[in-house]
């Protein structure tokens, strides 16, 4: 069972220190939220452990099969088991939702072997369409270019297929709530629940306790300034929900002065 070990991360971005110190493990099988305000870190988490270029690690370590990932490049870490799931999706003129997905798993496969030839077209076409109907796709959906023109809905489901085609190990889903009305959360919602197992850990980042009443949370954490500073069970999002911050910034203090 592989797990995402980040031990003591300290992330700073433009010279200020946006992580101080976070610990968090996340294994296959599980499902962690991470929640916390706009602005504590949350998503400097997620695009450092992918790898982005403008997140300066200044300590500590994130250890995956084996391998401390900060040494990797994003695609290296992609092709190790690590996916990422963005809050704004980016759009690809020209290229196909199809076409990008072949690309990926070719890329993925050719890591893995270089000789290999690619996934022939009968068995991808054949593949994604039963991925597609496991999520509840319609099939003309492979053929538009990626995110252009997407709904804020259809630009998440895009990011549950791509992650069903790629089939990591540990997802991190950064506030993939943002922007969609109920709806539209419980369609992308019910994607991932459909992928969830033992197979797949995943990471969800967000500061609404919304999506975490269709995605059921095994773990809860919370992040304030940089830090993780309280973790429980799903009981701490419907806590957090009916009180707010304010409880944990005075346990917080509390805690640094004491």
């Amino acid at each position: 069972m592989s797990e995402l070990d980040i031990r003591n991360l300290h992330v700073s971005v433009e010279g200020r220190e946006i992580l101080k110190g976070v610990n968090l493990i996340v294994r296959q099988g599980e499902v962690h939220a991470l929640m916390g305000p706009n602005g504590t870190g949350k998503s400097t988490l997620a695009y450092t452990l992918m790898g982005h270029p403008n997140y300066e690690v200044t300590e500590g370590e994130v250890w995956f099969k084996g391998k401390n990932i900060l040494e990797l490049e994003p695609d290296e870490r992609a092709h190790l088991g690590l996916f990422l799931a963005f809050q704004y999706p980016v759009a690809i003129p020209g290229v196909s939702v199809a076409n990008f997905l072949r690309s990926a798993i070719n890329a993925k496969r050719r890591a893995i072997n270089p000789e290999d030839k690619g996934i022939p077209v009968p068995e991808f076409r054949r593949m994604l369409k039963e991925t597609m109907d496991l999520l509840k796709m319609d099939h003309t959906f492979a053929s538009r270019y990626l995110n252009e023109g997407f709904s804020g809905g259809e630009k998440k489901r895009a990011e549950v297929l791509q992650m069903a085609v790629l089939r990591p190990e540990i997802a991190i889903m950064d506030e993939t709530d943002s922007g969609l009305d109920i709806d539209a959360l419980r369609i992308v919602s019910e994607g991932v629940n459909t992928l969830r197992g033992p197979d797949l850990g995943v990471l969800v980042i967000t500061h609404y306790q919304r999506i975490l009443n269709y995605i059921k949370p095994d773990f809860v954490h919370i992040m304030l300034d940089g830090r993780i500073v309280e973790s429980g069970g799903a009981e701490l999002a419907l806590h957090l929900e009916e009180h707010g911050y304010d409880w944990l910034r005075e346990k917080s203090a509390e805690a640094m002065n004491g």
